[in-house]
């Protein structure tokens, strides 16, 4: 089986859910500054996730031409990977409604934390199904990034009931770790 169907079909959901995220902005009831004022939160919100969204994409594009054949583990696993990126809107609406209060706040680390560790299971099935000599294996080795914003991912939930600011500050932390794609596997691919 190839992987460009596979992509392509991922490549839909990401762009569709960018679409649901930039209909959830609303048009400011006013023509100056302070009318934009009550809608920070929802923009900020907005524009990490759809850097989050992004990242995803770029990463999952680059890994997906190390990937010579797919099969069902593999469809299952980016199945997985889509499941968790779905509930992005819905996390990114209700923190950005409700101004990075604790509880949402928190419910956006969990999501980012099923998608990082989705985005690992991905990896990890696509390099067992590729075997031993898998060139995305060279290329990532031993995921220490991954495990690495999963972690903050983890420790951002409680932390959001502690200062939200602090979850915040670690979500932009990560995205700032990913917003270059990863050079390990444009590096393998120049070859």
């Amino acid at each position: 089986m190839s992987r460009g169907r596979l992509e392509a079909f991922s490549d839909g959901v990401i762009a569709i859910l960018i679409t649901i995220m930039v209909l959830e902005l609303k048009v400011p009831h006013g023509a100056d500054w302070h009318a934009l004022r009550p809608l920070l939160p929802v923009f900020l919100s907005y524009v990490l996730s759809f850097v989050f969204l992004a990242i995803y994409w770029n990463n999952h594009h680059h890994m997906m031409h190390m990937v010579d054949r797919i099969n069902g583990k593999v469809l299952w696993a980016n199945t997985h990977l889509l499941f968790w990126l779905s509930l992005i809107p819905f996390v990114t609406g209700w923190m950005g409604e409700n101004g990075f209060a604790p509880l949402p706040t928190a419910g956006y680390g969990f999501v980012m934390f099923g998608a990082g560790v989705a985005y690992f299971i991905l990896t990890t099935v696509i390099i067992a199904h590729q075997g031993p000599g898998s060139k995305l294996k060279a290329a990532v080795g031993d995921e220490t990034k991954g495990k690495l914003s999963a972690l903050l991912y983890l420790a951002s939930i409680p932390l959001a009931f502690v200062q939200e600011w602090i979850s915040y500050a670690i979500f932009v932390g990560v995205a700032l770790m990913w917003l270059v794609p990863d050079r390990r596997i444009e590096s393998k691919l120049s070859k």
